[in-house]
């Protein structure tokens, strides 16, 4: 196996769990402010569902940053930014010619991002992960 076949899923799940570790972080930070943008999106129950999605994120930062189940953590992920990326960044519906290209570059960028956790689930979170641990201890010696 070669060094980037290695090294790259780990440092790819670092920086994803890296990365929605943050916006966790933020998100408890400026509880207030983001609930009521989550209400001026319609978004029923918003302090609710605000909870709910800060433990999904956080046990999916935790699955991607120690590879435990990475693939349900990375479709956990996948998930919750597909869907706030449709429900909170609607560029669509923004006349504002400034802010709307503003909410197509976040809208992107969450996009992007479901494709690379999307990477994860179909190749795996690699060897330096506990599930690869767990799998290489399965197979049979000489194999």
């Amino acid at each position: 196996m070669s060094f980037s076949e290695t090294i790259s899923p780990l440092v790819g799940r670092w920086l994803l769990a890296w990365y929605y570790m943050t916006a966790v972080l933020h998100a408890g930070h400026d509880w207030r402010a983001l609930t009521a943008l989550m209400h001026g999106h319609h978004v029923p129950l918003a302090p609710l569902v605000l909870l709910i999605v800060l433990v999904l994120a956080f046990m999916g930062v935790l699955s991607l940053a120690f590879g435990f189940q990475a693939r349900h953590g990375a479709v956990m992920l996948f998930g919750l930014t597909f869907v706030a990326a449709f429900v909170m960044h609607d560029y669509w519906h923004i006349d504002d010619p400034a802010l709307r290209q503003a909410e197509l570059e976040i809208f992107a960028r969450d996009i992007a991002i479901c494709g690379g956790l999307l990477l994860v689930v179909g190749m795996g979170p690699g060897p330096f992960s506990i599930d690869g641990k767990v799998g290489a201890a399965r197979k049979p010696k000489g194999h």
